[in-house]
């Protein structure tokens, strides 16, 4: 018989030590996007379902959790991503002419875990910026997002590049394969070259130019001579060279950091419109962050904003960085001594780890060694050396 201590399915508890690492790296995070002059919001845990899932395709549908509103009767959503009620406060709430920088940093539930080793809970933090449609916009994400990898101690990351534009004006300029465009992604994700030349086949089949740009697309990954590549084997649509110019610019502007482009490296149709980008580095099994440009999400809010940002898992990183350390502590001996509570409040307004022990406790903290302690020493409270 199951035990009613045990979780659900791919979610688990987050322990002392690892909790104390994401938080003092959450913290570290938002100081971070501030000095850009990124501003914090935080939208609601649950949101009516067709609000938070506006402006979005049938993938974060599939993710999202749902439930009946006690109140209204109305179907609620749980959030499984945290980027569209950003767009919606930035297009809906704060109505900013001009440019604006959001950030934000909290849970979000997966119905279905996104892969083998995923967990269903994750705690995501992220920017955003709405309101520039240039190049510019695109490379300040990107390079907020590698200095906040480096911040959180990752070494040797490396960025991939893709563009969302580039498939797209390819689809649309097949209307057989523009309406089987989800099919189509599908297998590009999985670099499926078997299923992509079956495309070709079949009661309707797509259109031999679009099949063989397709079938193209998940072999043209490596360095910035995949960009010359692409415009020898891709057809010469306005969408697809406008998006392989974007590239360009920013390979050559990122020229502090390994990056690489992958043609084939699509997210959602429908969601993404541009520069999209994920950063993978040793120790994970998958990208710790990703991020793109969005343009078209906060047109159902009721205005049309230009948008890029990333996003990533805090508890994710730190499974994959080194353990913390156990912190200083200094240990006080029991009792209600008012010079005792004094110098312990001193020393606790001083930023100092300062814990009392019960009479009788054996103190067992994973999270604190014990160097020092509260003796009394000629009447006076004093902190001595542990030996």
């Amino acid at each position: 018989m199951k035990g009613n201590w045990l979780l659900p399915e791919s979610l688990a508890d987050v322990l002392p030590a690892e909790a104390r690492r994401i938080e003092d790296l959450r913290r570290q995070l938002l100081d971070l996007f501030r000095t850009y002059g990124f501003e914090l919001v935080a939208p609601p845990l649950v949101e009516y379902i067709d609000s938070l899932l506006s402006g979005t395709g049938s993938d974060l549908n599939l993710r999202t959790s749902k439930l009946v509103d006690q109140l209204s009767g109305r179907t609620l959503g749980v959030r499984a991503d945290m980027t569209p009620q950003v767009t919606r406060i930035d297009a809906h709430l704060l109505n900013r002419p001009g440019v604006t920088r959001l950030c934000y940093c909290g849970p979000v539930l997966h119905a279905r875990p996104a892969g083998l080793l995923s967990s269903r809970e994750l705690l995501q933090i992220g920017a955003e910026i709405y309101g520039h449609a240039g190049v510019e916009a695109d490379l300040e994400i990107i390079r907020l997002a590698l200095e906040s990898t480096r911040l959180a101690g990752v070494k040797s990351v490396r960025l991939d590049l893709c563009h969302a534009g580039l498939v797209r004006s390819l689809l649309e300029s097949d209307p057989r394969a523009h309406a089987r465009a989800d099919e189509i992604m599908a297998l590009l994700r999985e670099k499926d070259l078997p299923g992509l030349n079956l495309l070709a086949t079949g009661p309707e089949p797509l259109l031999e130019a679009t099949v063989s740009a397709l079938c193209a697309l998940p072999q043209l990954y490596g360095d910035i001579s995949v960009i010359a590549r692409a415009r020898k084997v891709l057809p010469v649509v306005a969408g697809v060279t406008q998006s392989l110019d974007t590239l360009e610019q920013l390979l050559a502007s990122l020229d502090d950091v390994s990056v690489g482009v992958d043609l084939a490296d699509v997210g959602t149709y429908g969601y993404h419109s541009g520069v999209t980008f994920s950063v993978y580095a040793e120790g994970w099994h998958d990208s710790i962050v990703q991020g793109g440009r969005y343009d078209d999400v906060s047109r159902a809010f009721g205005r049309a904003r230009p948008a890029t940002g990333f996003s990533l898992d805090l508890r994710k990183l730190v499974a994959g960085l080194v353990p913390a350390l156990p912190a200083p502590a200094i240990r006080a001996p029991s009792g209600q001594d008012v010079a005792l509570r004094e110098v312990m409040q001193t020393l606790r307004q001083s930023g100092n780890i300062v814990v009392q022990v019960f009479p009788g406790e054996v103190a067992t903290h994973d999270e604190f060694v014990f160097d020092r302690e509260l003796v009394q020493r000629d009447g006076q409270w004093v902190v001595q050396q542990v030996l």
